[in-house]
């Protein structure tokens, strides 16, 4: 498959923003780094890592937090080299407590289509587990499951 690069099309937009969804649902820190530039910055809630190697420390830390982690992306708009989403995760802590999280994220991308900068603001909603709807073995989501627009989110 050729890289997805800039300038996107609708097309490559939505395909670029499902292979995120699907990266970040394997919960791989090493795999989903190396869609970033080496230098990548990020913000994330109060967090700034930079560079792969902080991604990946970052990554390691929210999943070690983020148990049973799943998450849909949804294209929102995008330009040439930009591309933004709103996206919803469902996940719990060591206690057993169910969340949903919120959020939208900005993502800037090189000529080769690494991402070189990604902004999150993300807000978490306590959720009882039977109000989950993300209910899909851990890893991809399947192509049938319902996206965010779908399930009213």
């Amino acid at each position: 498959m050729k890289p997805l690069v800039p300038p996107f099309t609708l097309s490559t937009a939505i395909a670029k923003v499902r292979m995120a969804e699907d990266g970040w649902n394997s919960r791989d820190p090493q795999r989903v780094s190396l869609v970033y530039t080496e230098d990548s910055q990020w913000r994330n809630r109060a967090e700034f890592p930079v560079g792969r190697l902080e991604i990946v420390a970052f990554l390691k830390r929210k999943w070690e937090k983020e148990l049973d982690y799943r998450l849909i992306k949804e294209l929102w708009s995008f330009t040439d080299d930009r591309i933004a989403v709103r996206f919803a995760y469902e996940w719990h802590d060591d206690s057993g407590n169910w969340y949903r999280s919120y959020g939208n994220e900005n993502w800037e991308f090189n000529t080769g289509g690494l991402m070189q900068r990604r902004f999150a603001s993300i807000n978490d909603m306590p959720i009882r587990e039977s109000d989950r709807k993300f209910h899909w073995p851990l890893g991809r989501r399947p192509d049938d499951h319902p996206g965010l627009s779908d399930l009213g989110l």
